[in-house]
């Protein structure tokens, strides 16, 4: 095995990892929720960038269900922007899991 040929190999891959992160910051994905009443987007680096809420779902006799709904909208646009960026981590590295990025 050529170690040195080994070692550009991995400072390829590498860059191509940082190359793939910085694009994902600026991908974005959406969680709409309760048909429409909040939307939630996300960059694909897990960065939470707006969250729209229907007036007609702000009751002040239910703050509780407004909250859940915020907190699903949440969950589910940081799962997407993770799956995104597994899925962009996986075409970089060939599916070889790396130490630390949880890919």
């Amino acid at each position: 095995m050529d170690i040195t040929k080994l070692m550009k190999q991995a400072q390829k891959m590498q860059k191509q990892v940082q190359d793939a992160q910085s694009q994902l910051a600026n991908r974005t994905v959406e969680a709409v929720i309760a048909g429409g009443k909040v939307t939630v987007v996300a960059t694909g680096a897990g960065d939470i960038t707006s969250i729209k809420i229907a007036k007609d779902v702000v009751d002040p006799e239910d703050v509780e269900m407004l909250e859940d709904l915020v907190l699903t909208g949440v969950k589910q646009a940081i799962e997407k922007g993770r799956d995104l960026a597994a899925s962009e981590m996986k075409k970089v590295t060939g599916g070889i899991g790396l130490p630390g990025m949880g890919f």
